[in-house]
């Protein structure tokens, strides 16, 4: 074979294989907006779930479903439609119960529970015998409540507490701001900490976070809460975080963080090393992975200023490729005119039906905490 003929046959097999792969990029659609790319739940349930007679709706960002019998546990924070120790209106303030479990075909209420131990739920996880967990955002004025992880019983009894309570800290015992939780299937507990760092725009502002002890962290806690390790500051490098918002583990044990300052998802083993990264997820809030390792995330942040162009809605995509393959749109917003509302936190069912959690964002175009997308 003459070199001259070995050369024609290489550049038309490549442009064969580059004329594939622009078909392929072309068919799987625009990941930033959303458009050309299917989606798998096109009827949208706003409002979904019961709510006891006399409370309001407020914000949520967690939600998460029972790997014993599929249905869906989230929380609301108790009428707040913002969030935070200084509002006037939270769970502390208004110690009703803020967690449920629903069932996921109806929206019954089938669990309450919680009141009175909280200020600001934010993160939430069921583990594998059932039990609640949920982070405690924010501290109430009087330093006794907040900035804890808290462990209930599946009937609500509280049986563990982690970090100090109403007290915030960088220490191995504190936490300052824990936006969510995840237990391994040993038992062992991660806790994401940390969620001023995505405002932290420029080095100088990371810096004096760092000084003013913003943390932007993993910790790992044994299943009786002893201590392990920690990983992570606020920053822009692998490893560092700018509020991770959300943890997930795939089929391999590997551990999901949405580092939504960032804008992308950081994978590490668990013991901290650091694997890969995914950049298709846009400013992402929320994140679930399914049995066959498919991907959910839900972008509720990007905005004209803190991401402009991308689109709020959920992404879906295999979980070790980073690309995406779906999409939900967002509802319209006045105050988001091209980019709309999402929420904050994502579930799938095993029928493939996906809940959102509407945080402050996009609770009043959504017209309730939860929304279910539902399999056609």
């Amino acid at each position: 074979m003459s070199s001259r003929y070995l050369m024609s046959t290489l550049v038309a097999c490549a442009a064969l294989v580059l004329g594939a792969t622009a078909a392929e990029a072309q068919s799987s659609g625009n990941t930033i907006t959303g458009e050309g790319l299917p989606n798998p739940t096109a009827t949208v349930i706003a409002n979904w779930g019961d709510l006891p007679e006399g409370r309001e709706w407020g914000s949520t960002a967690g939600v998460d479903i029972d790997p014993h019998d599929g249905q869906v546990w989230a929380y609301e924070r108790c009428g707040a439609g913002t969030f935070g120790g200084g509002v006037p209106i939270n769970c502390d303030s208004n110690p009703v119960d803020p967690i449920f479990k629903f069932d996921r075909h109806t929206g019954e209420v089938l669990a309450n529970f919680g009141g009175g131990v909280m200020v600001t739920p934010h993160g939430i996880h069921v583990d594998g015998d059932g039990n609640v967990w949920v982070t405690d955002f924010a501290g109430n004025r009087e330093g006794t409540k907040g900035h804890q992880v808290h462990k209930f019983s599946p009937d609500g009894e509280l049986l563990m507490s982690l970090g100090t309570a109403g007290q915030p800290g960088s220490g191995p015992n504190q936490f300052n701001q824990p936006n969510d939780v995840i237990t391994a299937p040993d038992g062992s507990i991660f806790v994401a900490d940390g969620h001023g760092g995505q405002g932290m725009t420029t080095a100088r502002a990371i810096e004096e976070g760092r000084a003013a002890g913003a943390t932007g962290r993993i910790l790992k806690f044994a299943a009786d809460g002893t201590f392990i390790k920690e990983w992570g500051r606020i920053g822009t490098l692998h490893g560092e975080f700018r509020t991770p918002h959300a943890l997930a583990f795939d089929s391999q044990g590997r551990l999901f963080v949405a580092d939504r300052g960032n804008h992308r998802i950081e994978i590490f083993d668990q013991d901290g090393n650091y694997l890969d990264s995914l950049y298709s997820h846009g400013r992402i809030s929320g994140i679930f992975i399914t049995a066959d390792d498919t991907l959910y995330s839900i972008d509720s942040e990007s905005s004209g200023t803190s991401h402009p162009n991308w689109v709020n809605g959920v992404r879906i995509g295999p979980a070790n490729e980073d690309r995406i393959t779906g999409y939900i749109p967002p509802f319209e917003a006045d105050t988001r005119p091209y980019q709309g509302a999402a929420g904050e936190g994502v579930a799938v069912d095993a029928d493939g039906n996906v809940f959102a959690a509407e945080g402050p964002n996009s609770l009043r175009f959504a017209g309730g905490a939860f929304t279910k997308y539902a399999v056609d």
